[in-house]
């Protein structure tokens, strides 16, 4: 009977690795550094080909770091099991950070076929002494282009795009 249960442990271990590795190889572009990630739990729903990372979860790559609450990794059914994983869902008090900027919100969603991380839910971007605000940000981690929309539209409207940038080396 022990035996049924280890082996059912490394196997569950083992599916974790393989659908987590593929989507979070992606948080810092352009890197074949490994992948450090923490949760205070984790559960595999194999039938759904889905791992789900819960409770401060922090994931660090090179120099990037993705921070939240919970992180669904979806990976894409390939016959009767899993292959490769195709968006991270980031839920709840979430912090995405490379060396050049930090960005908070409170909603991620990375997709690995394009490599574009979208993030929504009080978006503040801050780059060196610049702040930009918006309520979503689309971030296309290959090229490095980043948008900025609006939650509303018109002047004097509460939720527009709204950033405080700096001249290069002149700050206040």
């Amino acid at each position: 009977m022990r035996k049924v249960h280890v082996m059912a442990a490394v196997s569950a271990l083992a599916a974790t690795l393989v659908m987590a590795g593929g989507a979070f190889a992606q948080i810092a572009p352009r890197s074949n550094a490994p992948l450090d990630i923490a949760a205070d739990q984790q559960e595999v729903l194999t039938q759904e080909c889905r791992s789900i990372w819960k409770g401060d979860v922090e994931a660090m790559q090179a120099k990037t770091r993705l921070r939240a609450q919970t992180v669904n990794v979806y990976a894409a059914k390939k016959g009767d099991g899993c292959g490769e994983t195709e968006r991270l869902v980031a839920e709840g008090d979430v912090y995405y950070v490379q060396p050049d900027r930090r960005i908070r919100a409170k909603h991620a969603v990375y997709t690995a076929r394009d490599e574009v991380i979208v993030l929504t839910g009080d978006v503040v971007v801050v780059q060196g002494e610049n702040v930009a605000r918006a309520e979503r940000v689309v971030i296309n981690l290959q090229t490095g282009q980043s948008q900025l929309f609006a939650g509303t539209k018109g002047r004097g409207s509460k939720n527009r795009v709204r950033a405080v940038l700096f001249p290069a080396g002149k700050s206040q």
